[in-house]
């Protein structure tokens, strides 16, 4: 097998995993009990974690075979392998519009990368790696605190993604940065950077966790894959040196291709926002239950209390059921007087 060939093939495999892994997230999000961030006790989430890091093993594995040209247009696939799999493996199927901006997100993502030089790259110095890291940390501390004022389940959901995006784009600066510089000699020289990459990495983790509950598969994890490699490449081009390819064609087509990219996430965004009522998945805590038309709607905070009729009892059900099983006894069976 040719290196071309198996770099391809590496990278297909890593966008499978990172699917795989969104797919689980995902299901993780969906049950209405544990943690928005960090379920620690669900086996279930270890799993994607594992995966995760397996489609990150990969995709530097892709690198050392083939063109940064070809790999990183290809690990764009992310989300076009996540909603077939979504559908077979979890029934979760998605609409036209869902596929349209997936698609637009893909094919855009893909151009932008493909035309991003890197021959010329150079590194970072101790200072610019500092001042980075900040500014990283603070756009990460206002998308979270826009996320938790943003009242809509589904715009707060894609702003949590943008930041899981900007942290993991900012990872990958990192890598690139503490790899050029590592040496055997000193293989501990570059811990700091090591340090903040590790904390970047994980922060992303956290953010993409909690940014499927209550906006399902599609939209969250487009916005993660679209905005890591844009976050990842704008750094490059401002700080590492590199440049378009094809010189002011390259770069208006490169343009386009951010604006396609960006169309698709409105796209995937719109298509969460208008779905109808009883379409909505369970994975959505915020509408999993169908009130009558005329009853008010109930915020998250509402407990269920128990109503009681004449000779009848309605006991409170807990937790939070798409479909709810109430049974009714009259207080004569139920040993009343």
């Amino acid at each position: 097998m040719s290196p071309l060939l198996l770099s391809v093939l590496l990278c297909l495999v890593s966008a499978v995993a990172y699917a795989a892994a969104a797919i689980v997230q995902e299901r993780v999000a969906a049950s209405p009990s544990g943690p928005r961030y960090a379920p620690l006790r669900s086996p279930a989430w270890w799993v994607s974690v594992l995966l995760n890091a397996l489609g990150a093993t990969l995709h530097v594995a892709a690198l050392a075979y083939g063109p940064l040209s070809l790999v990183q247009p290809l690990g764009a696939l992310t989300i076009v392998f996540a909603l077939p799999m979504a559908a077979l493996f979890v029934g979760r199927r998605a609409g036209r519009r869902a596929w349209r901006g997936a698609l637009m997100a893909t094919v855009g993502l893909a151009g932008l990368l493909s035309l991003t030089n890197g021959s010329d790259a150079q590194s970072l110095a101790d200072g610019e790696r500092w001042l980075l890291a900040a500014g990283t940390s603070a756009v990460v501390a206002v998308l979270f605190t826009a996320a938790h004022l943003v009242g809509r389940s589904v715009l707060r959901s894609v702003i949590l993604a943008a930041a899981a995006g900007v942290s993991f784009g900012m990872a990958s600066v990192f890598t690139k940065s503490v790899a050029e510089e590592w040496t055997s000699g000193a293989p501990l020289a570059e811990w700091t950077g090591l340090l903040v990459l590790s904390a970047l990495a994980v922060t992303g983790l956290l953010l993409s966790q909690a940014s499927y509950r209550g906006a399902g598969l599609a939209a969250p994890l487009a916005t993660v894959t679209v905005v890591n490699p844009v976050i990842a490449a704008a750094v490059g081009l401002t700080l590492f040196g590199e440049s378009f390819r094809y010189g002011t064609a390259g770069t208006v087509v490169a343009l386009i291709c951010g604006a396609i990219a960006a169309g698709g996430l409105v796209q995937l965004t719109l298509d969460r926002m208008t779905v109808p009522p009883e379409a909505v998945s369970a994975s959505d805590p915020e509408s999993s239950a169908s009130p009558s038309p005329s009853s008010s709607p109930r915020s998250d905070g509402d407990a269920p209390r128990p109503e009681v009729g004449q000779r009848i009892d309605v006991g409170a059900v807990p937790g939070t059921r798409p479909h709810l099983e109430v049974e009714m006894r009259s207080r004569a069976v139920a040993g009343r007087p």
